[in-house]
């Protein structure tokens, strides 16, 4: 349930238009609503600003539309990560007004305005073009969550006058996701640069002693860079829910 869903339902019981028992049916799904393989947490937004997220990988099609579609029911906005072609292709057959983002792998399904509630603006910065699927990622899932979100890609330090040329914009955000593979100095440099927080994202691209991204990651938790946070290997959602809260504060 949405907080504004939850104010109309006490402000109609406070002036007379609805009975307590009515508002009682109403509310009697929350916290959750067990669909018997899944506990959907409508309770979630409530608690957190935003309703629950659902990760598409390891989920067949059929589950993760009737997900969908319990979320829908209760007012909320989708949005589903990590999902393929084929499953969104399914989903889209089911309900109406999706929307699938290929390079990002997500699929949203807007039911409602998105409401700005962040205070700046998000930048989403990439190192190279192969790490647009996690910067796009990133930047989706920043948009959905209510935030202004622009994006400086192939700014990789192997040509680091790219990166210096956007200075101005890097230094207006409020908050900046920076995402690398190979050997994933860019957070180190964009940290030296800025004053707000950088949260560093490791993507799995690179030859083979890149490890599949853990060289990346070892090197952004080493960095000499002030106010630069790490989230796990190709985890542009987790950076972008914990840049949006911080663009609320």
């Amino acid at each position: 349930m949405r907080k504004d869903k939850l104010e109309e339902i006490l402000k109609s019981i406070k002036e007379g238009k609805l009975e307590v028992t009515d508002a009682i049916e109403e509310l009697r799904h929350l916290p959750f609503r067990d669909l018997g393989f899944a506990n959907v947490d409508s309770h979630r937004e409530l608690r957190q600003g935003f309703p629950e997220v659902i990760f598409g990988e390891g989920k067949d099609a059929e589950k993760i539309t009737a997900i969908s579609k319990e979320m829908i029911g209760s007012g909320h906005n989708v949005l589903i990560t990590r999902l393929n072609e084929e499953k969104a292709g399914c989903i889209s057959s089911e309900i109406d007004n999706t929307e699938y983002i290929k390079d990002a792998r997500v699929m949203k399904i807007i039911c409602h305005d998105i409401k700005v509630e962040g205070k700046g603006e998000i930048l989403i910065v990439s190192a190279g073009t192969s790490d647009i699927p996690v910067a796009e990622e990133a930047y989706h899932t920043a948009q959905i969550m209510g935030n202004r979100v622009d994006r400086v890609y192939d700014v990789g330090v192997a040509g680091i006058h790219r990166l210096l040329s956007r200075h101005e914009k890097l230094a207006s955000a409020s908050v900046i996701i920076a995402v690398a593979g190979m050997e994933g100095a860019l957070p180190s440099v964009v940290g030296g640069l800025v004053s707000c927080p950088v949260i560093a994202v490791p993507t799995s691209v690179g030859y083979g002693a890149s490890f599949n991204g853990v060289t990346a990651l070892l090197a952004m938790l080493n960095s000499c860079a002030s106010g630069v946070t790490v989230v796990n290997i190709d985890n542009g959602f987790g950076a972008a829910y914990a840049a949006s809260l911080i663009n609320r504060v």
